[in-house]
C-alpha cells in the first residue's frame, strides 16, 4: 500500500471499480436478454420496414399543418420597418 495514499482512498477506488464492474455485468446481461427475446421479430420487422431502430419513434409521412395569415399593406410595412431596426441594432 503506497504511503501518500489513505485507506479511504483506497477504499473509494476499489468500490468504484466494483461498481463499474457490476454495471458493465448487468449491462451485458440485459442487452443479451433482449436480443435474444426479440432476435426473430426484430429481423422480421427490420426485414419490412426497411431497417431502422425501434425505440426511435416513426417518421410522419406528412408535416404540421402550416398556417398563412394575410398581412394589410399597412401591416407589412411596419413588419419591414421593424425588420430593417432589428438587423441595424445588430450589425
Amino acid at each position: 500500500m503506497p504511503e501518500h495514499v489513505s485507506i479511504l482512498q483506497l477504499v473509494g477506488v476499489v468500490a468504484l471499480a466494483l461498481a463499474a464492474v457490476i454495471w458493465v455485468a448487468v449491462l451485458v446481461r440485459v442487452l443479451r436478454r433482449d436480443r435474444e427475446v426479440h432476435r426473430g421479430r426484430f429481423v422480421a420487422m427490420a426485414r419490412r420496414r426497411g431497417g431502422g431502430l425501434r425505440a426511435l419513434p416513426h417518421p410522419r409521412r406528412k408535416g404540421p399543418h402550416v398556417e398563412h395569415v394575410e398581412l394589410t399593406p399597412a401591416e407589412q410595412d411596419t413588419f419591414a420597418l421593424l425588420a430593417r431596426r432589428l438587423s441595424d441594432d445588430r450589425l
